[in-house]
């Protein structure tokens, strides 16, 4: 079979490829071949589980060429060919993301965002992404579920009117959500809300999984950090240092809806920061107020006249279930009994 000695060919070179980063390279080339061979050449319904049992006969310990693999290889060019194939005919989204981006991102991450994103600017996203931050797939996944495309650059603040420099601005509101995904905190009913000190234990418990969602770019602190005002002890739910903005970040949990006295409190957490931690050469400390939901003309008005910087955020745990759920299954109570 001269078919097969040729994509046996293919097969070795990816191979020796494997695991360096534009292995996205080699496999367009066998994404190609299948696809041709496939859709409309002589190759027969079940000629990719052969190719892939024979493959394992001819190279043994061959990895990455299952019969599933082999399809989701078809998959990646048939999705990609109209932009890979025709370069000089590139859309300006495509062409605003560097290629070189495209080929540093493996195979794996590609599969992903082909099968949970829809849009071509969407992937582009995260292509960008994974590639200047160096994200795993597991990281990427979180973004996918947590939706970081649609939700990062809209949180309610008032960074417009508190931080004068503009790219210091545009950096602090990219840096942050307006929706975070807790869903590893676990709560027994799903009517019940967790207090602040719970929120804050779990979310210390799972600090590596919290930094995921905030950015490469967040250091933690410490949390319930103390203060002392005139005699007074105060404490910071959660303090993190972002290196990009060059300033502390407080973190206010609150497990009820947004309320205006929240903005004031934060305010003074923020000027005792500014004034007894921050460094000569920082800028001046930013608030997150993380709170179970807002309502934006409250949020609005509350932010008029606030000369700190702060943004309102809303988190979202594992309890969260869809309407059309809560009145299929029994209440805890009713669990209790059959248990």
């Amino acid at each position: 079979m001269i078919f097969l000695r040729f994509f046996y060919l293919k097969v070795v070179i990816v191979q020796r490829h494997w695991q360096i980063k534009n292995c996205s390279r080699y496999i367009i080339g066998i994404g190609k071949y299948i696809s041709e061979n496939s859709r409309t050449g002589f190759w027969g319904s079940g000629d990719i589980n052969t190719i892939s049992e024979r493959l394992q006969q001819e190279l043994p310990g061959l990895r990455g060429f299952s019969a599933g693999n082999i399809k989701r290889m078809r998959i990646f060019f048939e999705q990609w060919s109209v932009y890979i194939e025709n370069r000089p005919l590139l859309t300006d989204e495509i062409q605003s993301v560097d290629f070189n981006y495209f080929l540093s991102v493996g195979f794996t991450h590609h599969y992903e965002l082909l099968t949970k994103t829809n849009t071509l600017e969407e992937r582009l996203f995260y292509i960008k992404r994974c590639a200047t931050e160096f994200w795993s797939v597991e990281k990427l996944k979180y973004h996918l579920k947590s939706n970081l495309y649609k939700k990062q650059g809209k949180l309610p603040n008032n960074f417009q009117t508190a931080i004068s420099d503009k790219d210091l601005q545009r950096k602090a509101l990219l840096s942050f959500k307006d929706e975070y995904l807790l869903d590893y905190i676990k709560i027994e009913s799903p009517d019940d809300e967790p207090d602040e000190r719970l929120l804050e234990s779990e979310i210390v418990n799972n600090i590596r999984k919290f930094i995921m969602s905030l950015g490469k770019e967040f250091s933690f602190v410490g949390n319930q950090y103390r203060m002392i005002v005139e005699e007074q002890e105060y404490f910071i739910d959660l303090l993190f240092f972002n290196r990009q903005l060059q300033c502390l970040v407080a973190f206010d949990l609150k497990r009820h809806d947004f309320k205006p006295e929240y903005l004031g409190n934060m305010n003074f957490y923020l000027s005792a920061l500014d004034d007894l931690v921050r460094l000569p050469h920082e800028n001046p400390s930013l608030g997150i107020i993380l709170c179970k939901s807002q309502k934006q003309k409250t949020v609005e008005y509350t932010f008029r006249d606030m000369t700190k910087p702060i943004g309102v955020a809303v988190y979202k745990t594992a309890n969260k279930l869809p309407p059309e759920y809560r009145d299929v299954l029994p209440d805890v109570e009713r669990l209790k009994e059959l248990l």
